[in-house]
Order: C-alpha cells, then sequence, then structure tokens
C-alpha cells in the first residue's frame, strides 16, 4: 500500500514541526544548562583538580596526585571531625524531624488563636543568624548566662561553672541543640502543609470502627506524611552536613567537617591542597549517602 504525496507532505511537516520544537526546547533551557554548568559543576571539577597539588604560601603549586588524600585518610583530625559530623547531623536531623512532626500534629487540631500560634512558631527558623546566635552565646555564658544559673546556681546539677560552648567536649552538643531549635520550623511547616491535605473523612471513619489516635496516626497520617517526612530527612542531612555558619558562629570549637576544611584551608598552615581534599571527600560522602537513600527509603 502507497503512501499519498499529500500524506507523505504532511508526515514531513509533523516531522519538521517536532524538530522546531525541539530546537526551541534546547534554546529556552539553554541558559538553565550554562548557570547549573558554570556555577555548579565547574567548581567541582576545578576544586578536584586543586586536590592534586600543594600549595605555599606565595601561592605556587606543587603536583602530588593523591597524596593529599593519603595525607588527610591518616590525619587522626579528620577521623575525629568525620565522626562529630555523624554525631551532629544524626542527632540533629532526628531531633528537627521529630519536634517538627509533633509540632505539626499538635498545630494542625482547633484550637484559638492558631494562626497567631503557627506564626510565632516559624521565628525560630525566619530570625537572623547572626542574632540569635549572640543570643544563645549569652544564654550559655558561664557567668551571667540564663542555663548555668539555672543549673548550676539554682538546681546545682553543675558543681562549677562550666563554658559550655568554649569546651570541645560539651560544645558540639550546645550546637546540636541549637540547630534543632533553630531548623525544626521548616519540617514543622512542610508536614503540616501536608496534614492539611489528608482526606478528614478518613479519621471520620476510623473513629467509627473505634481506632485509637496511635492506631489512627500508624493507619492514616504516618502514610499520607512518609514520603514528604523522608524527603525531608534527606533535605536535612545534605544541609546539616554542610552546615558551617550556625556552627561556627556559636563556636568554633565544634569541629565538623566543613569548619575543620575552613580552618585547614585558610588559618593556620592555610593548606588549600588538603581543604580541597577534604572539600571532594566530603562531597562523595554525600554523594554516596544520597544514592543509598534514594534506593533504599524512597525507592525511586
Amino acid at each position: 500500500m502507497q503512501t499519498s504525496p499529500r500524506a507523505s507532505t504532511k508526515v514531513k511537516a509533523l516531522k519538521t514541526r517536532a524538530q522546531q520544537e525541539q530546537r526551541l526546547g534546547w534554546l529556552l533551557v539553554l541558559p538553565s544548562v550554562v548557570i547549573i554548568l558554570s556555577l555548579i559543576l565547574y567548581p567541582i571539577i576545578y576544586n578536584m583538580f586543586l586536590s592534586l597539588f600543594t600549595f605555599d604560601y606565595s601561592g605556587q603549586r606543587s603536583f602530588v596526585g593523591f597524596g593529599n588524600y593519603a595525607k588527610v585518610l591518616a590525619d587522626p583530625e579528620f577521623r575525629t571531625a568525620l565522626g562529630t559530623t555523624i554525631l551532629y547531623v544524626v542527632l540533629t536531623t532526628l531531633g528537627t524531624t521529630v519536634l517538627g512532626v509533633v509540632v505539626a500534629l499538635a498545630l494542625n487540631k482547633e484550637f484559638p488563636l492558631r494562626g497567631l500560634v503557627r506564626s510565632i512558631v516559624l521565628l525560630p527558623y525566619v530570625a537572623p543568624v547572626i542574632s540569635v546566635v549572640f543570643a544563645w552565646q549569652f544564654v550559655f555564658d558561664p557567668v551571667n548566662g540564663i542555663f548555668m544559673d539555672i543549673f548550676h546556681s539554682k538546681l546545682g546539677i553543675f558543681a562549677e561553672r562550666v563554658n559550655i560552648v568554649g569546651d570541645p567536649n560539651t560544645a558540639v552538643w550546645a550546637a546540636i541543640v541549637f540547630s534543632i531549635w533553630k531548623n525544626f520550623p521548616f519540617i514543622y511547616l512542610m508536614v503540616l502543609s501536608r496534614l492539611q491535605a489528608v482526606d478528614k473523612t478518613l479519621y471520620e471513619a476510623a473513629d467509627v470502627d473505634g481506632a485509637s489516635s496511635w492506631q489512627q496516626f500508624k493507619a492514616i497520617t504516618m502514610p499520607e506524611i512518609y514520603y514528604v517526612v523522608s524527603a525531608l530527612i534527606l533535605l536535612r542531612v545534605i544541609w546539616n552536613f554542610n552546615k558551617f555558619d550556625e556552627v561556627y558562629l556559636l563556636s568554633s570549637n565544634v569541629r565538623v567537617l566543613s569548619v575543620y576544611t575552613y580552618l585547614k584551608a585558610f588559618t593556620g598552615s592555610m593548606d588549600f591542597g588538603q581543604g580541597a581534599t577534604l572539600a571532594v571527600l566530603q562531597f562523595f560522602i554525600l554523594i554516596g549517602f544520597i544514592l543509598f537513600y534514594v534506593k533504599k527509603v524512597l525507592k525511586w
């Protein structure tokens, strides 16, 4: 069966239009592609390149291959910083997630002035970091701080006044508590948005069947918010792993990897090569975690 000239011409016109639309699509996304390659991919590749060199104070570099990686991996301070980072990321992510979900469930119920309370809860997240950090430093001040006044002078839990943010052994716990307080409103807001979309008739049917509040949470609420919470956990792990400003401003004694990388590259010996190496290692650690999490938890 032969195709008529008219039908053949129509097919060619459709193919030409499809090709034009495809070219238009590429032209429209080209600016975004250029920006992504310029601002994201190029710095990553260039940082990997720098990790293969050592630098002196004059800025001259010498090629050492993977020598920087061997030095960093053999450095006890790197292993300590990695352990501190894992502790910080796990506890802050767990704390912000649990607290955010609990607050979202509480504020999803009807009560007087609910809108006002919902707004107030967001204040820690929207407040400028520098201002709340200084406030928390005052709270933990060993002489005039509220924390020591309560737990040392009044309750007697501490035998003597302790500089919480000044001691490397306790500063990480202060940073963890601060991060949970500062960032849980983000989890709360996202979970609350999802809870608002849950069909209320599901809970009404569960009440009729005699399901308890815990049974309703397991059978209705948790499946509804599972993927939202899972995605938020992934985001919080990424953000907490790279967290620098909150941690460093509160106390430079908290040697998470981001702070350790900064101190290695821009203070003391100013070893840019090892600083770049630390950044590359953090990048691959995060990539490995993301791939595992997306496959096993999110099941994408």
